[in-house]
């Protein structure tokens, strides 16, 4: 219920207009680490391989609660963007995917920041 209300919080501000994506970036680190959720934009996990035994089943369960958690963080990155940025950013894959553009997109200095 906390991250409900933290990321309604977060909506009444200023979204990512492209603009402002430093500080969108620092927001969005606190917001992720207070929700133990920091993990999803350093790395990502594979499918595991398909089996039968214990070992195959807890995997599959380790990997179908991280995608929950991964599409989460996904959620949240979109819902604190500008309604015109959500579109080149929603098909990103995982989080990590997104926030990695993102940061490509905004994040470095390049000729049409200049």
């Amino acid at each position: 219920m906390a991250t409900k209300n933290i990321i309604a919080d977060l909506n009444k501000a200023e979204k990512l207009t492209g603009t402002n994506y430093d500080i969108w970036h620092k927001k969005m680190t606190f917001l992720l680490n207070e929700q133990e959720l920091y993990e999803h934009l350093t790395t990502i996990m594979t499918t595991p391989p398909e089996g039968n035994t214990a070992q195959s089943c807890r995997d599959l369960e380790v990997f179908e609660t991280w995608s929950k958690k991964d599409r989460c963080v996904r959620f949240t990155l979109l819902s604190c963007m500008h309604d015109d940025l959500i579109g080149a950013y929603e098909h990103c894959a995982t989080a990590k995917e997104m926030w990695d553009q993102l940061m490509f997109d905004f994040g470095g200095t390049s000729v049409t920041r200049l």
